[in-house]
């Protein structure tokens, strides 16, 4: 116990910060990321936002309700969902981009890609940071684009693509292979001079739903890499299958992970719900201050 004691002392006393074109985001802090999907097959149906009106309307909202970033997705990752072009994923996302910096120029946006073309062209639109779930592997130029665009970068745990994902969750030893697979990125990104480097293990990528219980519950074992950690488990199967409900009513059980994932160490919360993250981290903080 004691032991345990000094390891969160030491997470909650070590300076995190992201720097977003200039501003600065302490992660000593909390912070939540609301997720704005411009597809039209996203697993939780009301994620998808497809016209420039509701596009807005949600972008405001995520805003009101104390989110830090933006986090937009033109590409769906769920199982099964539609392959599409790279031409295609750029004409989702960057009007909707456009837009949101046009009545928000103040807000953060990070783009959930995993091509580094997309990347560019996005960048170059406005957006922050990049979110890429295949940590590199899916396109073998996202390192050396992001070390180029000098901007913040989310590192998630995958294996295969969304199509093969869940048929490769056979692991030796889950927790040891993926601090091995983020240890190796980080030394990749560091040498080519990427200072905000984010993790993401990957909840329900690759993993069964026994596996994404065990990585939440030693996700302070990922404190050895040094790097702030995002924890996305919003309304996934790992809530809803497991309680026998439907996305739509998983909101409850969303807010305990959350909580639970605060309480190990997450430093970036990324969710469909805002204000319920927010009042969640808002509690969090009196529990450990």
């Amino acid at each position: 116990m004691k032991l345990q004691l000094k390891a969160k002392d030491k997470l909650f006393s070590r300076k995190n910060t992201l720097c977003l074109k200039g501003n600065i985001i302490d992660l000593n802090t909390p912070q939540v990321m609301g997720i704005l999907n411009v597809t039209p097959d996203s697993f939780f149906e009301r994620s998808r936002y497809c016209t420039e009106k509701e596009i807005l309307a949600q972008a405001e909202r995520i805003l009101n309700e104390g989110a830090s970033l933006i986090d937009i997705g033109g590409y769906s990752s769920r199982p099964n969902a539609e392959d599409i072009s790279p031409e295609e994923e750029i004409k989702r996302v960057i009007p909707a981009i456009e837009v949101i910096l046009k009545h928000f120029p103040d807000a953060k946006i990070s783009v959930d890609t995993f091509r580094a073309s997309v990347a560019r062209k996005t960048i170059e639109a406005g957006a922050s940071m990049i979110n890429d779930i295949s940590g590199g592997n899916l396109d073998s130029q996202m390192f050396q684009t992001v070390s180029e665009l000098k901007v913040p970068y989310v590192m998630m745990h995958m294996r295969g693509t969304p199509a093969t994902m869940q048929s490769l969750t056979s692991y030796d030893n889950l927790l040891l292979e993926l601090l091995d697979y983020f240890q190796k990125k980080i030394f990749e990104l560091r040498k080519l001079g990427v200072n905000d480097i984010i993790i993401d293990p990957g909840f329900g990528f690759a993993k069964t739903l026994a596996q994404n219980y065990e990585i939440l519950k030693k996700l302070d074992y990922f404190e050895v890499l040094e790097a702030p950690l995002l924890v996305g488990i919003s309304r996934k199967s790992m809530i809803y299958k497991e309680l026998e409900i439907s996305p739509e009513e998983s909101l409850n059980g969303t807010t305990v992970l959350n909580t639970l994932a605060l309480s190990k160490g997450a430093a970036i919360l990324r969710v469909h719900d805002v204000k319920q993250a927010v009042e969640a981290v808002k509690l969090f903080k009196l529990t450990v201050h």
